[in-house]
């Protein structure tokens, strides 16, 4: 199989992506590949809204405020000429994508409406009531279809083929049929989405969040850029850790301890509970070490989300979707009682390194969303920023993939890769089993969670990272593909999304032990400060060929402002 350009992932960065490279392309061949049917993405599972400095709400508001709340909240890591691009294209794109049909949430005055976010300093955050990232995934899905863009549906990604210079083409997996095959292409960008299920049982992330291209791209020897940088989101429902929006604390609901103090007054006293994630994270954690948390019959630990003084109108209206998501997971209707919440891994800000044109180090190999780390995030995200991260990026990769592709011809070579693979999968299926999967994925989220969770410390992440380093090895020696069938076999494509989560994994626990200070929402018991002179840099891993890890340091752009404190 031939295309010219192959986007890999269906969330909103791939279909932005797609839809930029098929409005950029003359009679060339564009393709989305996806394990899930599109609209299954994960974008789907975003709720609160989409940044963009409109001035809806608050005329004051500004595409330069925009950038410099950004870059404080990403605790000064954030590359600050890609943060301005990003932040000065808002307004346009968000037009954009009314025009194709958005259905925004509206003023009185018929303008789109905006509410208040963490870490913001005015009103900008877009929204269509608690179901952005739905809206925003389906229109664009219809746009794609309407634009006759090629879909290869429920196929994955095995890996990256590349020359050393430039890319040859992708190995992948037809699920409906389990043929394996290698598809040239000029160019490829990696739309993957994050990989917070290494944090299994403990994340807000849908099950296929399994890193694919960030894994296969460490594998291609491509570097990898802030993996230590994982953000917990302050609200996770307390049994299943589903996401409950920064939309209900943007509308107004306070966290509450045991003692029914607002207790956000302690630790932000002016953003109270629309501070930063990273710090309202650290501080629900703190309440609960500290004993001012509650406990249920099961020993989990968490605190309250109350929005029973918004009234039953405006929950209904505004937040229809938690109080859904309540009703089902807890039991529990917001109107009535407060929401059990606890932090949940979230997002990552760590991914593929590129440029601000979504380019990596190969040639014809770009990535956007969350599996790109363009660093406009830093050490730690605002809401309401990656929804607009996936659409600016995505617009720019599909673009830019376009340009390179016409300029270019398809590279020879790289079926030996096939070859490679064919046999990897055939002995998954040749081995017996010695130990679960299910098993060995709870213990990987148990590892995860327990040793680079909210709080870390360096005794705790050795101890981590050995019990790591173990059930890797055992993961490769004793797991085998049970179901034998060749049809449909999502036993191996778990498997496979297992190793993928492993690798990820592995690295982020190696770029964590190797920092050795605070910010945004790495956050270390023993080196509880942020280092500006020691550790202001973005940390590069590339894997060699030897399986060992390679770190560097990347320079951060600093053009347009000085690090500063953060108060909030």
């Amino acid at each position: 199989m031939k295309v010219d350009v192959l986007i890999v992932g269906a969330g909103g960065a791939g279909l932005y992506a797609a839809l930029s490279a098929a409005e950029e392309a003359k009679g060339m061949e564009i393709a989305v590949l996806t394990k899930v049917y599109p609209t299954r993405s994960h974008t789907g599972a975003a709720q609160g809204g989409v940044n963009a400095a409109l001035a809806n709400v608050d005329p004051t508001d500004s595409e330069e405020l925009h950038t410099f709340d950004t870059v404080k909240g990403s605790d000064y890591l954030a590359d600050q000429k890609a943060v301005k691009y990003m932040c000065f294209e808002a307004p346009r794109i968000i037009r954009e994508m009314e025009h194709m049909g958005v259905p925004f949430s509206r003023l009185n005055n018929g303008k789109i409406a905006q509410r208040p976010f963490g870490g913001a300093s005015k009103d900008r955050t877009c929204y269509s009531a608690d179901k952005m990232g739905h809206v925003m995934l389906h229109t664009l899905y219809e746009q794609c279809i309407k634009h006759d863009i090629k879909f290869l549906n429920e196929w994955f990604m095995l890996n990256l083929v590349h020359d050393g210079e430039r890319l040859q083409g992708v190995t992948a997996i037809n699920i409906a049929t389990g043929d394996i095959q290698f598809i040239h292409a000029k160019a490829v960008i990696l739309a993957t989405g994050g990989h917070s299920r290494i944090y299994w049982g403990y994340t807000s992330n849908a099950l296929g969040c399994t890193g694919d291209g960030t894994a296969a791209a460490l594998r291609a020897g491509l570097p990898l850029k802030d993996m230590e940088f994982l953000q917990f989101h302050p609200t996770g429902l307390r049994k299943s850790a589903i996401l409950v929006s920064e939309a209900a604390r943007g509308e107004g609901g306070h966290l509450l301890n045991n003692k029914g103090e607002r207790f956000m007054s302690k630790y932000a006293p002016e953003k109270m509970e629309l501070g930063p994630r990273d710090l309202v994270s650290r501080s629900i954690m703190t309440e609960i070490r500290e004993g001012r948390g509650f406990k249920d019959e099961e020993g989990r630990e968490y605190v309250h989300l109350d929005l029973t003084h918004l009234g039953e109108e405006k929950i209904k209206s505004r937040l229809p979707q938690i109080r859904e998501l309540t009703i089902d997971f807890e039991g529990i209707d917001p109107i009535k009682e407060p929401i059990p919440i606890k932090p949940t891994a979230h997002y990552a800000m760590g991914g593929i390194h590129t440029n601000v044109r979504c380019e990596t180090p190969i040639a014809g190999i770009y990535a956007a969303g969350e599996a790109q780390c363009v660093s406009v995030h830093g050490a730690n995200r605002l809401g309401g920023n990656s929804l607009l991260d996936i659409v600016v990026f995505g617009h720019v990769a599909g673009k830019e993939a376009v340009r390179y592709a016409e300029g270019t011809d398809f590279a020879k070579g790289g079926v030996s890769k096939l070859e490679e693979d064919v046999k990897f999968i055939q002995e998954l299926f040749d081995r017996k089993s010695k130990e679960t999967l299910g098993d060995l994925r709870d213990e990987l989220g148990e590892i995860m969670f327990r040793h680079f969770g909210v709080f870390k410390n360096e005794k705790e992440m050795q101890e981590g990272y050995e019990k790591l380093k173990n059930l890797i090895e055992r993961a490769h020696k004793n797991l085998a593909v049970e179901d034998k069938s060749k049809v449909f076999n999502t036993d191996l494509q778990s498997l496979l999304e297992f190793y993928n989560l492993l690798e990820i994994a592995d690295v982020l626990a190696y770029a964590s032990l190797e920092r050795k200070e605070s910010r945004g929402t790495f956050y270390r018991d023993d080196y509880p400060k942020r280092d500006d002179k020691n550790f202001l840099y973005h940390s590069m891993i590339t894997k060699s060929s030897d399986g060992s890890f390679k770190y560097e340091k990347g320079e951060v752009d600093l053009s347009i402002y000085e690090p500063a404190e953060r108060k909030y």
